[in-house]
């Protein structure tokens, strides 16, 4: 399996002087194509930190980043936010979603911006599979905080990302569909080669994972998975 995700001595400080704080030291992380990580731990231990960096959000303070190879570090930001949206597949604590665009037309934006045609058939599948196809022709305030996440997710995975980050995605979801989320992350992962890392304080939620670390003082710690 190829690498898809590569962290190598990633440190992140924030701050100056007597203020200045470690959130990330020499840590050192790797995610290939068909894997499901999960990323656990307390508020406040540098998970979403971790996340963000690992997406070009942030930059590292020292350290570099590969995406299928390229050196993500190094790039100018124009060609991060390429690189982002063509490779990276984000789902974020709040769904960020248009608010005056229909659910449908959240997907076609997608389209649009890539420069292909309609993927209406594909739109639909995911909708489906996370139970909102219903919902296509609605607008984000007629939706309900769950159902916005699950809009959100569905489009995070349009555009066949390779790599999904994940940060907290059943937060606002009740038990069912947080459940029916994550193993439809898992099956992104599986069947599509997909390298998908998800952050999470549910512990019921990684039961599926094919690893999982804890992230403690800054740096990730691979635990061992029960049964």
């Amino acid at each position: 399996m190829n690498d898809i995700l590569v962290m190598n001595q990633i440190v992140k400080k924030f701050g100056k002087g007597h203020t200045e704080i470690t959130a990330l030291k020499n840590l050192d992380f790797v995610v290939k194509e068909g894997e499901f990580v999960s990323i656990i731990g307390p508020s406040g231990s540098g998970k979403s930190t971790f996340l963000t960096i690992a997406g070009g959000l942030q930059t590292p303070t020292s350290g570099e980043i590969l995406i299928n190879q390229t050196n993500f570090t190094n790039l100018s930001e124009k060609k991060r936010a390429k690189l982002r949206f063509k490779e990276i597949g984000f789902i974020l604590q709040s769904s960020n979603l248009i608010p005056f665009l229909k659910v449908e037309e959240q997907f076609y934006l997608v389209d649009k911006v890539t420069g292909r045609k309609k993927e209406t058939s594909y739109m639909e599948e995911l909708l489906e599979s996370l139970d909102i196809l219903a919902l296509k022709d609605k607008y984000p305030k007629d939706l309900s905080g769950g159902e916005r996440q699950r809009v959100a997710i569905g489009r995070a995975l349009f555009n066949r990302p390779s790599l999904i980050l994940a940060d907290e995605p059943t937060a606002s979801l009740d038990t069912e569909h947080a459940y029916e989320v994550v193993k439809l992350l898992v099956k992104e992962a599986h069947e599509k080669n997909k390298a998908t890392v998800m952050v999470t304080h549910d512990s019921r939620m990684i039961e599926w994972s094919d690893r999982v670390y804890r992230m403690e003082d800054g740096q990730l710690r691979e635990e061992k998975i029960s049964g």
